[in-house]
């Protein structure tokens, strides 16, 4: 199966550690010209460095920052014919006791941070033409296709990330533009470390074998194969999936 990058141009959100990193990284190899965003300068340019990326750095929930990293993403490779909407942030928490500001940062990052890259790249990716194999690839979760416990805002806020790429995908069709989704079951990366939303990682993923009936988590790289394949023109015939990509997680996990 061809899974050749090497006419597209692609932004990935997110890009400087974890599933982003891995996704640059992946694309980077198979052709791609690529830029990344991250909020981290220091940590977003060494990885630019490393892959051979753009750095981008800026905040997601920025709509000016959206529209520059178009922008950058013209100027420096000619166009832009890829976006994956990778960056999220995860935060444990009830309705009752998630903190206002706590909820708005999660929506802000996963959901609209979402919403501001595509609507700013859609006229790029529109300019690309027919047969530039343009796409949206959007990072939901497991958790936007049915509830856990005490991680309500994190669920809403992926599971209006799966409507919207249905929404996105219908409306953008007619400019052969695909928009999918993939909803990652538990995969080893700093999301769950960060802001100590796990309070004991190591067990967290032990117990996790349990939860996923293959039997193990997944790794970036798992992630990373998959978003090159729905990125590439081999996917041609492909939109409005949300795809898991979990062990089975999904299937017979209640937490």
């Amino acid at each position: 199966m061809e899974t050749s990058m090497k006419d597209k141009v692609a932004l990935v959100t997110g890009g400087s550690s974890g599933i982003g990193r891995a996704i640059a990284e992946a694309f980077c190899a198979a052709g791609a010209r690529v830029a990344i965003t991250g909020r981290r300068e220091a940590e977003l340019n060494a990885a630019a460095r490393a892959m051979g990326a753009l750095p981008l750095p800026g905040d997601v929930r920025d709509a000016g920052h959206a529209r520059r990293a178009v922008v950058a993403c013209v100027e420096q490779f000619g166009g832009l014919t890829t976006l994956v909407n990778n960056a999220g942030v995860i935060a444990t928490g009830t309705t009752a006791d998630t903190a206002p500001e706590e909820w708005e940062r999660v929506m802000g990052i996963n959901l609209e941070g979402t919403v501001l890259f595509s609507r700013a790249a859609l006229p790029a990716l529109r300019k690309a033409g027919r047969g530039a194999g343009a796409s949206i690839l959007n990072l939901s979760s497991v958790a936007g296709a049915r509830p856990y416990a005490a991680v309500t805002a994190y669920c809403v806020s992926k599971a209006a990330v799966d409507m919207f790429t249905r929404c996105l995908a219908l409306e953008v069709a007619p400019d052969a533009i695909r928009v999918n989704a993939m909803a990652p079951g538990v995969v080893v990366t700093n999301l769950h470390t960060a802001g100590n939303a796990v309070a004991d990682y190591p067990a967290f993923l032990e117990r996790s074998k349990e939860t996923h009936p293959l039997g193990f988590v997944g790794e970036a790289r798992d992630i990373a194969a998959f978003a090159l394949y729905l990125c590439s023109d081999a996917a041609r015939w492909v939109t409005g999936g949300i795809f898991p990509i979990d062990g089975g997680r999904a299937l017979a996990s209640s937490r």
